[in-house]
């Protein structure tokens, strides 16, 4: 961890700094211009609302409704801590509770009617918070926390009530935390540390526990969220608020569902454009997972590979354990940016450096062989027999003497290395107490990041609790892989904010011509025929081959000349899909008896399958290219989504696909194909040609576009095959499927 020195537990409350002892400031720029129109076509808005959760955190006066100090009831224990609490915000604290004449000294109050001043918070210590709502909506109050059980947690029943706690809420005009939240938003925060904080978001506020207690290691924390069902406040209108507080380094998130998909991207961008990482633990990953997470906070997990493209589109950095959240959040949030790409693993083990740097080189990082002449300069004092090249290996004596700091400094002055990286695998003293002493005073001269493994599974050596975590410039880690996740996020974080640009800034405002054409061809509940399918198609200048729908033999025979020989066959009706398992397709036809023969084979089979063929397609075969899948589906969080893979037969066999959320650039259209695993295909494999890559990134935005633009009315897409013909030749969509909405 990046650690500072231990003081003791008081509040949160005191002034934020922002610079860390030793650590120069961060560039923030929390007014980033944003587009002057902020709606997109469907009138969706385009960037973040940042509600004011000030007054929340910070209030002037609190009422707290249910108060009692009757031993040995849940609410007393609560009181008494929100008591404390207000006292060292500097609150003014209303007990409400028409039972009581004083609460632990102080006046109680009868309703909230009887409140004497406007309150900025009410804490609601009742079973059924929904008639208190109603109360306070005549009273001014801006904020409320329930921490009832029984809602969207536990079924339909349980939902219903919370879509009328949801209802009286916006109603009311305050803003509601919970149901089924807790008290960790009034944690007693420490007030003594400084440098940028991490601020926490969590719906099990259990799981926030870990990182919590980073303060105890040194690191700061600002605020604590547990966000529960999030009736009303949701994890992204935290992920908005603490990205434009100045105090905050980074976010860390414990999520289990998501309360509306489009908000927290919105939010994840705000983050970007302001340059705060986020970091999160999202559950979901299996059918198990998000089933629990369902009981537990009644939300929608989504499919995890929707939602974790989402987050790697808008920067947001996912990790699976609590450990890895709290390691990559105090690294994020207090280290400088990086000034070049390059980790130098430097150890007193030859194994050990190799081991570490195998990690580190698989997870993507950067070891660079360091130039001859950094090697030469190194060999004044590590012995020639060994390795300088990187990873560094010094075999063990020079740390104990004058050599070890000269190492470390000629390391760090190479312009190609940007992290220096040391894993102590184990306790060796007096060796391992001048190699960590070394290498924090190494760090407090240095702008670059030095990161420090200490594998010792005691943890109480002097070396590691008071020179590594006394250092607020050196990078504390317990394991090898969450350093490696740390430092690939460290890495790709700076990459991505570093002129950064908003997917939203991607997003249409109007509608283009080609939705008019297309909307005309969409009727509700109904599957387009493949014919009516293309049209669409063509309305937004995808290539679909020359093509022609007849109702006769003889007519097949006139197009198919028009087409030109060798033609592909196909019955076209509304809801017919898979065509081909039905031996609806016809391949190949050279002559116009096959053609005539053939046409009558194809509606025959329709009519017998129990479809009413409204003709026969007659189409141009093309014959070489990459066959690829591009289509729209929608998920249960995120709306319309659009997905690019291996087409024909592989879609089912390989599942090789990359997805995107609306609205994306080209940027993002050319890694979903840098994410397929047949990527190689299209750069062209065994002698065959590469493919147009341009012509089929130009596919994937236009179907972005009708993705956008025809949103609920076009429930599905998929265009398969789309066949992307060798570079600069194209892409033409051979078969296409639409459902409406």
């Amino acid at each position: 961890m990046l650690g500072s020195t231990h003081g003791t537990l008081t509040t949160h409350s005191r002034p934020a700094r922002v610079v860390a002892c030793g650590e120069h400031p961060r560039t923030t720029v929390h007014n980033t211009a944003l587009p002057s129109e902020d709606t997109d076509v469907s009138g969706r808005p385009l960037h973040a609302a940042v509600p004011d959760l000030g007054r929340f955190f910070q209030p002037r006066s609190m009422a707290v409704i249910g108060a009692s100090d009757s031993e040995g009831r849940p609410n007393t224990g609560i009181t008494r801590r929100l008591i404390d609490w207000a006292e060292r915000v500097g609150a003014g604290l209303h007990p409400v509770n028409p039972g009581r004449g004083t609460v632990f000294g102080l006046p109680c109050l009868p309703s909230v009617a009887d409140l004497p001043e406007p309150v900025d918070l009410a804490v609601l210590l009742v079973a059924d918070p929904l008639p208190v709502i109603e109360e306070l909506a005549g009273t001014k109050v801006r904020f409320a926390v329930a921490f009832a059980s029984g809602f969207a947690e536990t079924g339909e029943e349980g939902a219903a009530a919370q879509d009328r706690l949801a209802t009286a809420v916006r109603r009311s005009g305050l803003r509601l935390l919970g149901p089924n939240t807790n008290l960790n938003a009034f944690e007693k925060f420490r007030d003594d540390l400084e440098g940028p904080a991490i601020a926490l978001i969590t719906q099990s506020g259990h799981q926030g526990r870990p990182v919590f207690a980073l303060q105890e290691l040194g690191i700061r924390l600002s605020h604590w969220a547990p966000t529960g069902n999030e009736a009303d406040l949701e994890t992204a209108d935290f992920i908005s608020y603490f990205a434009s507080q100045p105090e905050v380094g980074a976010i860390a998130a414990y999520m289990e569902g998501l309360k509306d998909g489009r908000s927290f991207l919105l939010a994840a961008d705000r983050a970007a454009r302001n340059k705060v990482p986020v970091i999160a633990v999202k559950v979901g990953r299996t059918e198990t997972g998000a089933r629990t997470a369902a009981s537990h906070t009644g939300k929608l997990t989504g499919a995890d590979q929707v939602v974790d493209a989402a987050m790697r589109q808008f920067g947001v950095i996912r990790v699976d354990g609590l450990d890895e959240l709290q390691d990559t959040a105090a690294l994020l949030a207090r280290a400088r940016p990086p000034r070049a790409e390059g980790v130098a693993v430097y150890s007193i083990s030859g194994g050990t450096g190799a081991h570490f740097s195998d990690l580190a080189a698989a997870a993507g990082l950067s070891v660079p062989t360091l130039s001859a002449a950094k090697q030469t300069e190194l060999h004044q004092w590590i012995p020639e027999h060994l390795s300088t090249a990187n990873p560094i290996d010094n075999g063990g004596h020079p740390v104990g003497d004058w050599r070890g700091r000269e190492i470390i400094d000629a390391i760090l002055a190479d312009p190609g290395v940007g992290v220096l990286i040391c894993p102590i695998t184990g306790p060796f003293p007096p060796m391992s107490d001048k190699l960590a002493q070394d290498l924090v005073e190494a760090a407090e001269a240095t702008d670059k990041l030095v990161c420090v493994v200490w594998g010792s599974p005691v943890g109480t050596e002097d070396a590691y609790r008071s020179t590594l975590l006394g250092s607020s410039r050196v990078a504390t880690f317990r394991t090898f892989s969450n350093c490696v996740t740390a430092v690939h996020a460290y890495f790709g974080h700076h990459r991505f904010t570093t002129g950064y640009r908003s997917p939203f800034d991607h997003a249409p405002r109007t509608l283009s011509p080609s939705a008019r054409k297309a909307q005309a061809l969409l009727h509700p509940g109904t599957q387009l025929s493949e014919h009516a399918a293309k049209q669409l198609l063509r309305a937004y200048g995808i290539r679909v081959p020359r093509e022609q729908l007849v109702t006769s033999a003889a007519a097949a025979v006139r197009a198919a000349g028009l087409v030109g020989y060798p033609v592909v066959m196909k019955a076209s009706a509304v809801q017919l899909a898979h065509k081909t398992e039905l031996g609806l397709v016809k391949v190949g036809l050279t002559s116009a008896s096959q053609v005539r023969d053939a046409y009558r084979e194809l509606t025959d089979i329709a009519r017998y399958e129990g479809f009413t063929p409204d003709g026969v397609l007659v189409c141009q075969m093309i014959e070489r290219g990459v066959e690829m899948v591009v289509g729209i589906t929608h998920d249960s969080l995120f709306g319309p989504t659009v997905t690019v893979g291996l087409g024909g037969v592989l879609v089912e066999v390989l599942r090789d696909a990359a997805v995107r959320v609306p609205p994306f650039g080209e940027d993002q259209a050319r890694t979903m194909l840098r994410e397929l695993r047949g990527q190689a295909l299209l750069e062209g494999v065994r002698g065959s040609p590469p493919a147009d890559v341009d012509a089929l990134v130009e596919v994937v935005l236009r179907v972005q576009r009708i993705a956008m633009e025809l949103g609920d009315h076009l429930a599905e897409l998929d265009i398969n095959p789309l066949v992307v013909l060798p570079r600069g030749q194209g892409a033409v969509a051979l078969d296409a499927l639409a459902l409406c909405g």
